[in-house]
């Protein structure tokens, strides 16, 4: 009898440990919440490289900095009826290659056995520069004017550290400097960059063989050879629920404002935006709200009279991709085709020329098997139709992220 009063006490002193223990975390995962303020301007910085420079002349410019101060020189600008590339493209944070699947995501084969993804972080340190450099490279491929960046970490566990905004941006200054002055060089001598966040959180033990840990900066980047004049961060509807607030993003859109030469030689705008919606709400209630204030916007600057582009990764089946790419599973419960009825008037959610046989999202819950993932185009641009525009979703047979790029070629009408 003895004993087990004594059983009895240690089973209530560990259960109230465990009580103390996690009560304490959940109180410093709340102390350490915070959402970003919404209408916070994004840093952007800039270089320069006249088109004759020597490299030591290129090393002394250096980073233009904050497009106010009195230092920067003239910002290069966009042209009316001139066409330009433009390329958006979900790294996710350098750690899917085809090897990974992610521990949040579920699915069921044709046959209906349960499929769930494994690792929280990316392989290691080496994995995650290789993916970054790489995911660059085939973005400088298509020689890109404008290139939207998502789920770029500056400073986090999940990718061991590593700085990827600097990796993309001295990918970008490499492939400029390598080409100033040549007859390859294309777009101007000029590279600006925007970067907002939209992911932080304090340590995240879970999942507890391999935490996701903490995430000090995460977000979406903006690359342009031409400037950028001002770059603000919206915050965008999220879902507040416990626990969910310190898993999902802090979803943010970034819009970007760049001047225009008009034919008739005045100046204009375009505003350029770049964008990343939440995944895994029931229902697509929280993508709902969230398409809402994004096209809000759009609406109100057509209205003004600006050009129009908002690009990124939409978390909705776009071209009605939901069930065009079954492969051996079936369709995951998150996905959420995209509703014609959410554009204001005067825009388009373009569709690419190939839509029918390139996707641009795998599903993570198991690696990659060329034929046997689930497939849905997530990704691309809509325009208001004072943008002249067409699509291609570029086939990298996921390399070096779930996602494929899109690439646009567009006119400023």
């Amino acid at each position: 009898m003895k004993a087990l009063k004594v059983l009895i006490k240690t089973l209530i002193c560990i259960v109230a440990l465990a009580a103390v223990v996690v009560g304490g975390y959940v109180i410093y995962l709340m102390a350490g919440y915070e959402r970003i303020a919404d209408g916070e301007p994004s840093e952007i910085n800039g270089v320069s490289f006249p088109e004759l420079a020597t490299s030591e002349e290129m090393a002394i410019i250096g980073v233009i900095g904050d497009p106010y101060d009195d230092h920067v020189v003239e910002q290069a600008m966009l042209k009316q009826g001139k066409e330009y590339t433009a390329v958006t493209f979900n790294i996710g944070f350098g750690a899917y290659d085809q090897d990974f699947s992610f521990f949040m995501d579920k699915g069921l084969m044709a046959d209906g056995a349960e499929t769930v993804g494994t690792s929280s972080r990316a392989k290691d340190e080496t994995t995650v520069i290789y993916n970054t450099q790489t995911a660059a490279a085939q973005v400088l491929a298509q020689h890109p004017d404008i290139v939207l960046f998502q789920e770029v970490d500056v400073k986090a566990d999940r990718s061991h550290g590593v700085d990827q905004v600097s990796l993309i941006r001295d990918a970008f200054i490499d492939d400029l400097k390598a080409k100033a002055g040549t007859a390859d060089m294309y777009g101007s001598n000029q590279l600006y960059s925007a970067f907002a966040v939209n992911f932080h959180t304090s340590y995240l033990c879970y999942p507890p063989t391999k935490p996701i840990g903490k995430i000090e900066k995460s977000g979406i980047l903006t690359l342009s050879r031409y400037g950028i004049s001002t770059s603000t961060r919206r915050s965008l509807p999220v879902d507040d629920g416990f626990p969910t607030k310190f898993f999902d993003l802090d979803r943010c859109f970034q819009v970007n404002y760049m001047s225009v030469q008009k034919s008739d030689g005045t100046i204009g705008k375009l505003v350029l935006i770049n964008l990343h919606t939440s995944a895994y709400d029931e229902g697509g209630v929280i993508r709902k709200e969230q398409m809402k204030m994004l096209t809000e916007v759009m609406a109100e600057e057509y209205e003004k009279g600006n050009w129009v582009i908002a690009g990124g990764d939409f978390n909705h089946a776009i071209a009605g991709s939901e069930t065009k790419f079954m492969n051996g599973m079936q369709m995951p419960d998150w996905v959420q085709p995209f509703d014609e009825d959410m554009l204001p008037a005067g825009f388009t959610m373009l569709y690419a020329d190939n839509a029918d046989s390139v996707a641009t999202d795998r599903d993570s819950s198991i690696p990659y098997i060329p034929g046997t993932n689930y497939e849905v185009i997530l990704d691309g641009f809509m325009v208001s139709d004072n943008v002249q525009a067409s699509t291609s979703n570029l086939d990298l047979e996921y390399l070096v992220s779930d996602h494929n790029p899109v690439r646009m070629k567009f006119i400023l009408l």
